[in-house]
């Protein structure tokens, strides 16, 4: 299928992709929109992105401000087949005041969203060119479109340079397990929370709270029932609803956020 470049999708346009050179190094790929894209074997993708900035009139003199930049840098590293450790990061030279007031568990929140959905994606393109074997991957896949070059220099590269697969010698057979449900699949506490120092802090601090309010609620329970003071109880009847309500809430965005959310963001 191919990908488009839009800010809507009535308006959008194809994204043209021309590859710079391939070699045993890897290739080296630039859109029209000032992207440049790397891949260097054998597990590293890096991308830039300048935006440059227009003249600014400073004290009666035209400045040129510098151009902004955001770079995308993933690594991918198989460990055995159908499983990967990816780890990305994307430094930027712009809108940095941001960063205290955003935590990085807060990242994490939007790009696991994106990583998650797009999992299942590739686990099922993986099924597929397992079924029609990777030397034959153009039956399962269809790549019409210059969004797809990367793709294509990938395989091209991978055939050429790796015979067309990754040699796991003799410590696994060259088969993935079959395809798990989406709630084990996607199961982001055990893939990602428990590896990362940021999610999991936040993670024990959401359940503490959760936890706090319980007791909360039932104390204000226990504490109305001894008093006498209509306002009173009122007041704690009302405390403990609100905590009550509160772990609840807590217990289902924990959940959603932290295991399992069934997110697909193709229809976002």
């Amino acid at each position: 299928m191919d990908r488009f470049c839009c800010l809507d999708r009535e308006g959008g346009s194809p994204i043209d992709i021309n590859i710079e050179r391939i070699d045993k190094n890897g290739f080296t790929a630039t859109e029209h929109q000032g992207r440049e894209w790397s891949f260097i074997s054998p597990s590293i993708v890096k991308g830039s992105l300048t935006i440059k900035e227009s003249l600014n009139n400073t004290k009666g003199k035209l400045v040129q401000k510098p151009p902004r930049k955001h770079h995308h840098i993933f690594f991918c590293t198989p460990v055995s087949p159908g499983k990967s450790r990816f780890i990305g990061v994307g430094p930027r030279n712009f809108k940095l005041w941001m960063d205290p007031f955003v935590l990085r568990w807060m990242h994490h929140i939007v790009l696991n969203l994106v990583i998650d959905s797009d999992l299942c994606l590739v686990r099922v393109q993986e099924e597929k060119l397992m079924e029609v074997g990777l030397s034959n991957w153009q039956k399962a896949c269809f790549v019409p479109g210059k969004a797809d070059t990367m793709v294509v220099a990938f395989r091209k590269w991978l055939k050429k340079y790796a015979g067309g697969q990754i040699n796991w010698g003799t410590k696994f057979i060259g088969t993935p397990p079959l395809i798990l449900p989406r709630e084990q699949l996607m199961d982001r506490y055990r893939s990602h929370v428990v590896h990362c120092s940021s999610c999991s802090g936040a993670y024990k601090g959401f359940n503490t709270l959760k936890i706090s309010l319980q007791v909360l609620s039932v104390a204000s329970l226990a504490i109305m029932a001894t008093t006498k003071s209509i306002a009173t109880r009122n007041t704690l009847a009302a405390a403990s609803v609100f905590c009550f309500v509160g772990s609840k809430w807590l217990s289902h965005f924990i959940y959603k956020t932290f295991h399992f959310h069934d997110y697909n963001h193709a229809f976002k």
